[in-house]
């Protein structure tokens, strides 16, 4: 059978094999009855921590490795580069999730603009950076406990076990409780950023945000670029740290008072928290020290703030906060990833019994699965940082079909009911394809290994699709749903 943009097959009511032509409407019924999740669990408030949950851990490291790239001005222009994509990225997606208010997030807009190869390779992306990114967190919350010297504990798979095995307990407990545990441990780390900011900021010296070495072979360099003007565009995966996983809180739509309304707000004040965030933490921890001092510290805001004459009850505070602050990001990017397994499941992308839920609707094999896998590759590997440039890669891909997509709605669907509009319209969008794409360039300049991973494991998603899932989507589940309504619509207006 040819397969037009638009043409599924409906499982039936166990998730069997796809039914010949379409099945009753109380198999459909039966097939989502056990693919439902909590409604209305998170307002504006859940829905803001979400956001910044996902992403406060990079304030706390991370970033710092952009000077080592571009120094202190090279790392400012492309963190404001990345921030401007992000910002505008998200706009755009606030309106495609007032309108298209799923469990799959990016990946059901893809589906609504670019068909089902477009949601797939979408949601494929999104998917490959929840799924490392815990896992690469989870490496690092490891490092912490034993720096800490927290029960004695050494980092190691007991460590990420445990990791895994709490915080997956946490979501299947029920997604309010989740989301509640995630806002008060964002909350913690936050307000350690900003006691961390005051303090730096009374050691302040702007003399020492250009002390990194110029390398005079660098096209452009000079003392606030010592590595040139392609030492911007190597340090962009670095800038995205500070804002990397924002655009995860549409993923809770299905779970939110009232999406239309909620999303749009939420995200907006997610994006302004973090980009408040980053601005305090980028300036306070390398006008401390340095930026020579804090570009190779697995923990630069403490390495800002300790001195020569080592810790101080400042530093011993902030470290703490950074193990809440990697716990936040674990915690909810964990939620992200389940989410987004549990859409492209219950459409037929994937097999369709990972989308099963709970009686607490949790989808508990969308949690455990990923999380198996985390798992495995956090012991077998041990190397976080490879893992979160593999993540990287992945994001990047989703944010310029994002971008893309919500350029494809405005132009194929101008009259579209928006509850909420996006400020700038196509131009802003239109920025974030351009900036994503520049940075999934730049993954390579930075590390050429993870990005070949990445694109391997894109490949063979790519051949399953090709070969098996792409005729077998679900009609019924709500990303389909929503493509052929708008295919119905278009053939009405062209008739």
């Amino acid at each position: 059978m040819a397969d037009s943009p638009f043409s599924t097959r409906t499982a039936g009511p166990q998730g069997g094999p796809p039914a010949a032509g379409q099945p009753p409407a109380s198999a459909d019924d039966a097939y989502l009855e056990r693919r439902t999740l909590r409604r209305g669990s998170a307002g504006v408030l859940l829905l803001t921590g979400l956001g910044v949950a996902y992403v406060v851990s990079g304030d706390f490291a991370g970033w710092n490795f952009g000077l080592a790239e571009a120094g202190f001005g090279g790392l400012a222009i492309a963190a404001v580069l990345m921030g401007l994509m992000y910002t505008c990225l998200v706009f755009a997606q606030a309106e495609m999730a007032a309108v298209l208010p799923s469990a799959g997030g990016g990946y059901g807009f893809a589906r609504r603009a670019l068909g089902p190869w477009g949601g797939f390779l979408t949601g494929t992306a999104i998917l490959i950076e929840y799924v490392l990114a815990p896992a690469a967190i989870c490496i690092f919350i490891g490092d912490y406990v034993e720096s800490l010297h927290l029960f004695g504990l050494e980092s190691g798979w007991p460590v990420y076990l445990a990791c895994f095995v709490v915080f997956i307990g946490i979501h299947l407990w029920g997604v309010g409780e989740a989301l509640r545990f995630s806002f008060i441990v964002t909350g913690i780390a936050v307000v350690a950023l900003l006691i961390f900011a005051v303090g730096a900021f009374t050691e302040f010296d702007a003399s020492r945000l250009n002390d990194i070495p110029v390398d005079t072979s660098a096209f452009g360099a000079n003392s606030w670029l010592p590595f040139g003007l392609l030492g911007i565009w190597a340090a962009f995966p670095f800038g995205m740290w500070f804002f990397l996983g924002v655009e995860g809180v549409p993923l809770a739509a299905e779970e939110t008072k009232d999406p239309a309304r909620a999303l749009p707000k939420a995200m907006a004040l997610s994006i302004g928290i973090l980009l408040v965030l980053a601005v305090v933490t980028f300036l306070a921890a390398t006008g401390a020290r340095g930026s020579a001092a804090v570009q190779d510290a697995g923990n630069p805001l403490v390495a800002a703030i300790e001195g020569d004459g080592g810790a101080t009850p400042l530093s011993r505070f902030v470290n703490y906060a950074g193990l809440a602050g990697l716990v936040a990001s674990f915690f909810s990017l964990i939620y992200a990833g389940s989410r987004q397994l549990f859409a492209l499941s219950r459409a037929g992308y994937l097999p369709r019994f990972l989308s099963l839920t709970s009686k607490r609707k949790a989808p508990y094999l969308g949690l455990i699965v990923p999380g198996a896998l985390g798992f495995a590759l956090a012991a077998g590997t041990g190397d976080g940082a490879r893992m979160l440039n593999v993540a990287v890669f992945g994001a990047t891909i989703s944010y310029a079909l994002m971008a893309l997509s919500h350029i494809v709605l405005r132009k194929r669907e101008p009259h579209m009911h928006r509850p909420y509009r996006t400020p700038g319209g196509i131009l802003t969008s239109s920025v974030a394809l351009v900036l994503a794409c520049a940075a999934l360039a730049a993954t390579f300049l930075v590390d050429k290994q993870a990005a070949f991973i990445a694109l391997g494991v894109y490949v063979v998603a790519i051949l399953y699709f090709a070969l098996y899932s792409r005729h077998r989507l679900v009609a019924s589940a709500p990303e389909e749903e929503f493509a052929a309504l708008a295919a119905a619509e278009r053939e009405l207006e062209r008739d």
